[in-house]
């Protein structure tokens, strides 16, 4: 079983900023490799960001729910790279769409990352 692992410091955040991004309609995923990864343990570490201006806080973890489910797909269908970091900060536009196109979205961009 994989298990999602969130980042926890502020200079982790900082660090994956400065790096790479890929930009869609919904979301914007930056990833950075991960040079000293020690675990044995099949972690991903991965974040989400919904900014307040995107609805109240039942909205925002819907959203955050979702990304989650789509990721524990992603996970089990897709050859995601473990010796990376991920950090999802999630558009407004991911309300107004269905769940099957951010989905295909996601599946698509994480296929883009080499």
């Amino acid at each position: 079983m994989i298990k999602l692992q969130s980042l926890k410091q502020g200079r982790q955040f900082s660090k994956i900023f400065k790096k790479e991004k890929i930009i869609s309609n919904y979301f914007t995923v930056y990833f950075e490799k991960n040079l000293n990864k020690k675990s044995k343990i099949k972690n991903l570490n991965i974040s989400f960001i919904i900014k307040k201006k995107v609805g109240n806080s039942v909205k925002r973890n819907k959203i955050k729910r979702k990304l989650k489910n789509i990721t524990n797909d992603a996970v089990k269908k897709l050859p995601l790279k473990f010796d990376y970091s991920y950090l999802v900060i999630a558009k407004e536009t991911i309300l107004k769409n269905n769940y099957s196109d951010i989905k295909k979205t996601m599946f698509t961009e994480f296929n883009k990352i080499k």
